[in-house]
């Protein structure tokens, strides 16, 4: 009883903080989180495939429709992954509550296709957000808006299946129904649209939609994949035109933007849902990867694939807890940061809070960093982040900063620059890696 009262009392001061937020600042404080945890999981970990896209080509589509009389995942601890998360430095954390495939990772009263119907028969989503709630991570949710599998929408993704039951407005109607679950029912603070690019979906149904949500709660942030502006995996479409809060890059770092919210999404694999012996992206490719798309202006939602048992890999939980280490002493030069001043490129990333430029060095040309800065701007100190301090000069519009021999060789060194201005001051500048 007291366990259900301590999490009664925190999701009521969690609906108490967020009914006092604004949207502006809604939006701010998902900027300032900088990282997040994305997880694609379902029953199709069964056959180690990708989620929704091997229906009906890796998998029969009947097999594939048919994985969640299969799916017990007996090891699966909310805990686990949300401490994952937050050990990893992680501030957020989006799951896949519907991918294409149609199935439904929560407990809903709109479709039978849930994970309430499997063996292991009890709400993922409600435990993720218990623990999230526990650990003080954000909750989000990824909600595809095709559905391959339903019967009243009008795409199946696979030649020869009709759909006779084909229905546009009904199928409309049920989403919103289904978000409007996410929302009151598990408070999620993101939706994360995707399944947009399809012809069933218009433009006049994304804006029709966003206003709906936002009707049901003005400050839960919602992606630009409610509605039809996204090009490609570049996402750049935050604009009057189209609905959504943020940009959503896909497997790449997004273009330096400080004005317009982005977030890329890139996988700690290759594969987004779990595959036996996937490849592991290396500790220096994701935390450089990080730095970057924080040197950007931008978040990094990094995906990692739990197993069909319900477990994260052992080798992902170890990266992640290398990434939170780096976290835990440099984080400063990461969290509630802004691009910039100098565009990321293979050797350096940088970000800047209030009067302090953050220089995240991967790699260098001799022993001095060399940088343009305008003369006006007034360098107090130079030093290594939770280190010495360094020698420099600064004339002729240039700063000069002298690194060690034994730093030169670490994964990123991070510099952090003092000045007597606000960093905003220095332009943004595009350097020679």
């Amino acid at each position: 009883m007291k366990r259900y009262l301590t999490i009664l009392v925190t999701l009521f001061l969690a609906v108490k903080v967020y009914s006092q937020q604004t949207e502006q600042e809604a939006l701010q404080q998902f900027r300032d989180m900088k990282f997040g945890m994305f997880v694609h999981w379902g029953p199709v970990t069964l056959r180690g495939t990708e989620i929704g896209w091997s229906r009906g080509k890796e998998v029969a589509v009947d097999d594939y429709d048919n994985l969640y009389k299969e799916f017990d995942p007996v090891l699966f601890n909310a805990d686990e992954w949300i401490k994952a998360a937050k050990d990893a430095g992680m501030k957020y954390f989006v799951i896949t509550t519907r991918h294409h495939d149609g199935f439904s990772l929560w407990d809903t009263k709109y479709s039978g296709y849930n994970i309430m119907n499997t063996p292991y028969g009890k709400d993922v989503l409600r435990q993720l957000k218990d623990a999230c709630n526990k650990y003080g991570v954000m909750f989000g949710t990824y909600y595809s808006i095709c559905d391959w599998h339903h019967p009243n929408y009008p795409l199946s993704h696979v030649e020869g299946i009709d759909k006779p039951e084909a229905d546009m407005d009904k199928f409309y109607n049920y989403i919103k129904n289904q978000t409007k679950e996410l929302i009151e029912n598990y408070n999620t603070r993101i939706l994360w649209f995707d399944g947009e690019w399809e012809e069933p979906w218009t433009h006049e149904l994304g804006l029709d939609f966003y206003k709906y949500l936002k009707g049901l709660d003005s400050t839960v942030l919602i992606n630009n994949r409610v509605d039809k502006g996204r090009k490609g995996m570049e996402g750049k479409t935050i604009s009057d035109e189209y609905a959504g809060d943020f940009d959503t890059p896909e497997q790449r770092i997004g273009t330096f933007d400080n004005d317009n919210p982005w977030e890329s999404c890139i996988t700690i694999c290759k594969q987004w849902s779990w595959k036996p012996n996937d490849k592991l992206k290396s500790y220096d490719e994701v935390l450089r990867t990080l730095l970057k798309t924080a040197g950007g202006g931008g978040n990094l939602l990094l995906n990692v694939s739990p197993m069909l048992d319900g477990r994260m890999e052992r080798r992902q939980v170890e990266r992640l807890k290398q990434i939170g280490n780096w976290l835990g002493k440099y984080g400063d030069s990461v969290y509630g940061t802004t691009g910039g001043p100098y565009k990321p490129n293979e050797t350096m990333s940088s970000t800047q809070k209030g009067n302090r430029i953050f220089l995240h060095v991967f790699s260098m040309n001799g022993n001095e960093l060399v940088l343009p800065l305008a003369k006006n701007i007034i360098v107090k100190q130079c030093s290594v982040m939770k280190g010495r301090t360094l020698d420099f000069t600064h004339k002729n519009n240039v700063l000069k900063i002298v690194l060690p021999e034994k730093l030169r060789g670490e994964v990123v060194t991070t510099v952090e620059v003092v000045l007597e201005n606000n960093a905003s001051d220095v332009p943004v500048t595009e350097v020679e890696s």
